[in-house]
């Protein structure tokens, strides 16, 4: 690769639409954001930031956008090129999940390295707040919608969830990801106070750094017992993550980058203090595909092959990593990232530059865009090189990407591992389950009050077979069932009217 074909990124914006404050756009409800706008406004900050003038919008060849939730526009690339008076000569799209960002930064900075693009503009918005704002108002909002031509898209769509999920209500990643983190304390041995402890832990520095970030959801820093522990304003919503440790779904934002060959940044004149270098990427998705039919919920193969690659293809090892940008949906995401890198969950490098999804906001599909912008920002300041994850559904498909404050050595190695394996045995299930019952792993789901409301265990019956099921207990059975651990626990599965009941022995 020549000097030429290097990739910087040269531009970044962010916005953040908070209650209270000024929508975006002129939509007819109090603090409401036009999703058009709001990323129009993200997108001329990053210009902006690349200090170059309007000039570099006729430069921009390439214009590249994350799925925005919500926002059906037939081509919302087009509609943003008009917007900002560009004339793309490629409109990119990806289609749902969170490791989507990285996928669309690696894919143009590779095709910049090919020579086939020159300036790109990446952007994603998220306006999720003002359209439920709307909803409960009774508000009908006139988004813009149309845009011609056809993106051409990076991604597909693949459901997260199989039926056999979504028949026990595991469809949303707040009744999914508890299923991960149950086992993965099991598997380390932790008692749950122990494990609550390490929560709090392992997310009380993410506040912090929220708190620091000008652009996040929540700037407020928490103490770790203020994470963990429930209370009216922090209820628990499935075992064991209060609200707190959830990703805010409820959020309008936008975030932009603006990126180019390094000759095309000389030529249009990109300071070099602006400057932040592409190094590599990488990406995986786990097969099995549905969590449920995965044989280890305490591992996560592709994770690990997706950081590896990027870090692989990038050259560096995780030691030459000055700052880490783990996704952090969900404590689990952040503890497995650190077991599957090698780093302590204290690392002293951090894990955040954004503050992560629970509290600097992002999510839907649009996070690690804002993680990779802060990047920027952080090793303009610092130096060094950083390392940013995304990852889509429930731990299904996953991105990195390495960028730097320094160039890439010319003729370094871009050899990533293989994809991350299959698993060697296929799970066998029991839909009609009868017999004695073993836990793998299981949550409690939780109303609006923080009430258990019902139970949902992963399991095995004696012949092997797993099986999804339900939880045969009223509401004290439920309190008792969240106060003792539960993987490993013997009971009884039966099948009636079409549903798995499991009831602890």
């Amino acid at each position: 690769m020549s000097g030429g074909r290097a990739v910087v990124l040269i531009g970044v914006g962010q916005r953040t639409v908070r209650p209270g404050e000024p929508g975006v756009g002129a939509l007819p409800l109090e603090g409401a954001s036009d999703p058009l706008a709001l990323l129009a406004a993200a997108a001329r900050d990053a210009l902006d930031d690349a200090r170059l003038g309007k000039s570099a919008i006729g430069a921009i060849d390439t214009i590249g956008l994350v799925d925005a939730l919500a926002w059906p526009a037939k081509n919302p690339v087009r509609l943003l090129a008009e917007a900002l008076g560009a004339k793309p000569k490629r409109e990119l799209v990806t289609k749902v999940g969170g490791e989507s960002p990285l996928v669309l930064l690696n894919h143009v900075a590779r095709a910049i390295e090919r020579g086939e693009i020159d300036v790109a503009l990446i952007g994603g918005t998220h306006v999720i707040k003002t359209l439920r704002a709307a909803s409960k108002a009774g508000v009908r909002l006139e988004l813009p919608l149309g845009g011609d031509g056809e993106p051409i898209a990076i991604t597909q769509n693949k459901a997260g969830s199989s039926a056999r999920e979504g028949a026990y209500g595991l469809m949303l990643p707040a009744s999914v990801y508890p299923l991960f983190e149950n086992a993965l304390r099991a598997r380390r041995g932790l008692s749950l106070d122990e494990h609550r402890r390490r929560m709090g832990a392992l997310m009380e520095p993410f506040t912090r750094v929220a708190a620091a970030n000008p652009h996040a959801w929540f700037p407020v820093p928490r103490s770790a017992e203020e994470l963990v522990k429930p209370t009216p304003a922090n209820r628990m919503v499935a075992f064991p993550y209060t609200k707190y440790l959830n990703a805010v779904i409820e959020t309008d934002q936008a975030a932009a980058i603006l990126l180019a060959s390094e000759e095309a940044a000389r030529r249009l004149g990109a300071a070099q203090d602006r400057r932040v270098w592409w190094w590599g990427g990488g990406q995986a998705v786990e097969d099995p595909w549905f969590p449920t039919e995965r044989p280890d919920f305490a591992d996560c193969p592709a994770l690990a092959s997706a950081a590896q690659g990027a870090l692989a293809d990038a050259g560096v090892t995780v030691d030459e990593i000055a700052r880490f940008d783990l996704y952090s949906c969900f404590p689990v995401a952040v503890e497995l990232a650190c077991d599957l890198l090698g780093i302590a969950e204290d690392d002293p490098r951090g894990l955040t530059v954004t503050g992560g999804l629970p509290y600097a906001g992002g999510p839907g599909n649009n996070y690690s865009l804002h993680s990779a912008a802060a990047m920027v920002e952080k090793l303009r300041a610092e130096g060094g090189r950083g390392l940013v994850t995304g990852n889509g559904w429930y731990l299904t498909k996953h991105s990195a990407a390495v960028l730097g404050a320094s160039p890439p050595a010319p003729g370094r190695s871009r050899n990533a591992p293989a994809a991350a394996p299959r698993a060697a045995a296929t799970i066998e299930f029991a839909d009609a389950a009868d017999g004695a019952a073993t836990v793998e792993t299981y949550t409690v789901l939780h109303d609006r009050s923080g009430a258990p409301e019902r139970g949902l265990v992963v399991g095995r019956q004696g012949d092997g077979r797993r099986f999804l099921a339900d939880v045969a207990a009223d509401r004290a059975g439920l309190e008792a069932f969240v106060a003792a651990e539960q993987v490993g626990r013997h009971g009884r599965v039966s099948n009636a009217n079409g549903r798995n009941r499991f009831e602890p022995r």
